[in-house]
């Protein structure tokens, strides 16, 4: 069976998302910032800190390449993650990618009290959160085999991915 691959922007519920897939179709997931931070022993704040982005894009990829040889697993990738075509190919032959789009007010609420995710460390937050979001969002969509409006509930957001890979 092929990968499920949860894409978005930060804060849109890949990972809520992506336990509950698991939790209704038996199969693995795994949160890529988790499987990272599992083989450094340190955490992506930390990563970042110590390394650089840099390294932390090169860890990143080099999850990719090792999650993409297997079967069967729910992805959730990184916020980042998608925004390099490499990354883009990698997961592309070894599942579909899912695109959880949410508005930007609502993910400006989600991520109102982060201090987990690097970027977000900053007093500007939310213009940040748009620059990224508008980068980002066309990039998301592009990967993307399938597109999820994702402002509802993550329990709706789960039914609807269900839904739509039980049809397909």
């Amino acid at each position: 069976m092929k990968n499920i691959i949860l894409c978005g922007f930060m804060g849109c519920g890949k990972s809520t998302i992506g336990r509950k897939l698991s939790a209704k179709t038996d199969m693995p997931f795994i949160d890529l910032d988790r499987y990272i931070e599992d083989k450094a022993g340190i955490t992506v704040k930390e990563i970042f800190e110590k390394y650089g982005e840099e390294k932390f894009r090169e860890m990143e990829t080099e999850a990719c390449r090792e999650l993409s040889e297997k079967e069967g697993l729910i992805i959730a990738a990184g916020g980042g993650t998608l925004t390099f075509q490499r990354n883009i190919d990698i997961l592309k032959k070894s599942g579909r990618i899912i695109y959880i789009d949410v508005k930007y007010e609502i993910l400006c609420e989600r991520l109102k009290r982060d201090t987990r995710r690097p970027l977000l460390q900053v007093e500007n937050r939310n213009e940040v959160i748009k620059e990224l979001l508008e980068k980002r969002a066309p990039i998301y969509k592009k990967a993307a085999s399938v597109y999820i409006d994702g402002n509802f509930s993550t329990n709706r957001v789960t039914e609807i991915i269900l839904g739509i890979l039980y049809i397909s």
